[in-house]
């Protein structure tokens, strides 16, 4: 019944974000067939990501996320986009994101709207990437579980783990690229109790 509502739900979803869908009907059954080859299921499951990811940015007191940052969700794999005021809201947009059970991947396309140090910031894109693809060159580490964010050659890790060991590992490869001051973890084991959240 739960995936009934949702379905309907994700319908409206589509209709009022501009996307139209192709409806089949048979009987008590309606799907809703998209461009993507993905069950029916798949989509039900992404639209809940979607909507538990909106439900957290709405409860924000800065409304920055909830007005500004676009979400795509596809077989868990979440995109976001858009444009906000501040660093620290796009690091929080991207923690908060991790959140939501049923995440594989988060890839940060948010832009911020404050670019005065252009110098500062081009460093930092350039930390991010070296980041990733020591962490996609790191054994042992499943790098399509990390989101990587730098603000002033500070780099925010975030995602999840499949252990301790594992998080060490990507904490270190991290740590060791060049310019980077410091390492902030918002990354959390596969087994941790606090990853439950859920909006269906």
């Amino acid at each position: 019944m739960k995936k009934i509502t949702l379905l309907a739900l994700s319908i409206s979803l589509l209709a009022t974000s501009g996307c139209v869908p192709l409806l089949i009907g048979g009987g008590t059954e309606t799907a809703v067939v998209a461009a993507q080859e993905r069950s029916v299921g798949g989509a039900v499951d992404d639209t809940g990501i979607l909507l538990a990811i909106k439900g957290i940015y709405a409860k924000q007191k800065d409304k920055d996320m909830f007005l500004n940052i676009e979400i795509k969700s596809v077989e868990g794999r979440v995109l976001l986009t858009g444009n906000v005021d501040k660093p620290d809201s796009q690091i929080e947009a991207v923690r908060l994101a991790w959140q939501v059970s049923g995440v594989k991947e988060i890839i940060n396309e948010i832009q911020i709207n404050d670019k005065s140090g252009f110098v500062n910031y081009a460093k930092d894109v350039w930390v991010s990437s070296q980041v990733r693809t020591r962490l996609i060159l790191g054994k042992k580490i499943h790098s399509i579980n990390y989101s990587v964010i730098t603000v002033n050659q500070v780099v925010y890790l975030m995602g999840v783990a499949q252990d301790q060991d594992e998080l060490d590992r990507a904490t270190y490869v991290a740590s060791t690229c060049s310019y980077v001051q410091k390492v902030v973890s918002y990354v959390r084991l596969k087994d941790d109790p606090s990853r439950g959240y859920r909006s269906h």
